[in-house]
């Protein structure tokens, strides 16, 4: 048995929690640099408001009713989500963080120790633990609970739907969980794209209960052969997976992205090559952490898709590195990028975007690729020792332990800290509206008289 753990309109949630004024309000979240709105309270929502919407053309709309709109801080959510995780962790057996504001938990075996020692059931333990996380952190959540996995999501997407059902949907039976199937479209279902939604309906499948009644042998041949036949499957009560790897930091990425849209255009190449550096730092860290290296870097730069005269998909320019050692370090793939953006960079243009991709990613190691010149990523050494840590590794993890103990960015290399006495970044995303970090910088904590 599987239970989902939803935080409701979580970026606006963590935003009231610290701002009481703002309940009963329409309240909007908007994306790095101000750009479009990515959360929105209840309220909000009813205004007709949708996610993704871009913030100057609602602009007048949120005026008009008097929307209270806010910058986006990650940091704040964050530390906000790592509360609810931390409480999920230590109530149930085992927990997925699935996104930083999603969770599942294993709930297995535990309905007949509830009914023998806490004289409850899943529904009313369900019930304890969206209290707790709500006393606990003031964050409102909603619980789906269902045999698999696939059906505790539907049964939480249906559980903030109605509110009728207090926040909390148990398909405890056959009869229950047919109910749950019929009230969801088939684009709705998780798992469910675009084009397989739209590939659906065309075949006349509606509704997830509809999606349930399908064939294995149909499902494999039409939606992606094994993982179609497993979403069927898990549609009609037979859990095909269990708890994976978690959002939270020990889930392995295949890659790491950092990128951003520019808090104004620019059309300088020290300015870009400043920005790109900056987001090398950023990747490079996330990369230790992982605790890997990476063997392809790529470098890429975007102007503005609706500028005048702009040709469609032309506005963006990337170029791909192997590297010839593998490795971590954010000074290498610092000079590295310098040099990919010379080899996009188009003199005159004025961009907006620039971003880092690192792939190829591999744990240091004997089968590290060596380089031809030096020992590779490892100390010189004969084949028989150990491999030791790559050069410079003392540095990094030095860089790394100053930042976390000081605050992110204290020490950066000189490239991207913008030119002297400048003041911000100029590619720093503007955040008009962001609030305080009420809960990790000492400065910014509450006072309470």
């Amino acid at each position: 048995m599987f239970g989902l753990v939803d935080c409701n309109n979580f970026y606006v949630s963590c935003e009231r929690v610290f701002q009481p004024r703002l309940e009963g309000r329409p309240v909007v979240v908007l994306s790095n640099n101000d750009g479009c709105i990515i959360s929105r309270s209840q309220e909000a929502k009813a205004l007709g408001l949708k996610m993704g919407d871009p913030y100057f053309q609602v602009k007048g709309l949120l005026r008009q009713h008097g929307v209270a709109v806010l910058s986006s801080n990650y940091t704040l959510y964050g530390d906000m989500s790592r509360r609810v995780m931390h409480y999920l962790g230590q109530t149930v057996p085992g927990v997925e963080v699935y996104s930083i504001d999603e969770a599942f938990l294993d709930l297995g075996g535990l309905e007949a120790h509830l009914g023998r020692h806490i004289g409850g059931s899943l529904t009313a333990f369900a019930g304890r633990i969206r209290a707790d996380v709500k006393r606990r952190t003031g964050i409102p959540t909603c619980v789906g609970v269902a045999p698999t996995k696939t059906l505790a999501k539907l049964a939480n997407r249906l559980a903030k739907q109605d509110a009728a059902l207090g926040g909390v949907l148990h398909l405890d039976s056959d009869e229950r969980r047919r109910w749950a199937l019929g009230q969801v479209a088939v684009g709705d279902v998780w798992g469910v794209g675009r084009q397989y939604a739209q590939k659906l309906t065309a075949a006349g499948i509606d509704s997830a209960a509809d999606l349930s009644r399908v064939s294995e042998a149909w499902a494999r041949k039409q939606l992606g052969g094994v993982v179609g036949a497993r979403l069927v499957r898990e549609l009609q009560g037979y859990p095909c997976a269990g708890l994976g790897s978690s959002e939270d930091g020990s889930l392995r990425r295949q890659s790491l992205t950092c990128s951003r849209t520019f808090g104004r255009p620019l059309r300088e190449r020290a300015l870009v090559a400043g920005a790109v550096t900056s987001f090398v730092a950023r990747a490079a860290e996330k990369l230790r952490r992982q605790g890997e290296l990476a063997h392809v870097l790529t470098v890429f730069i975007s102007q503005n898709r609706f500028a005048p005269g702009a040709e469609p998909g032309g506005h963006s320019r990337s170029a791909v590195l192997t590297l010839p050692v593998p490795t971590s370090d954010t000074r290498e793939l610092a000079a590295r990028a310098g040099q990919l953006l010379g080899r996009i960079w188009e003199e005159g243009a004025v961009y907006v975007k620039a971003g880092v991709v690192l792939a190829g990613l591999e744990p240091p190691g004997r089968g590290q690729q060596l380089g031809l010149f030096g020992g590779g990523p490892a100390a010189p050494a004969p084949v028989a020792a150990p491999v030791g840590p790559a050069p410079g590794a003392a540095l990094m993890a030095v860089l790394d332990g100053l930042n976390e103990r000081f605050g992110r960015g204290t020490v950066q290399l000189a490239a991207a800290l913008g030119p002297a006495g400048s003041g911000p970044v100029p590619w720093q995303g503007q955040a008009a509206w962001r609030t305080p970090a009420y809960t990790t910088r000492l400065e910014d904590l509450l006072i309470v008289k």
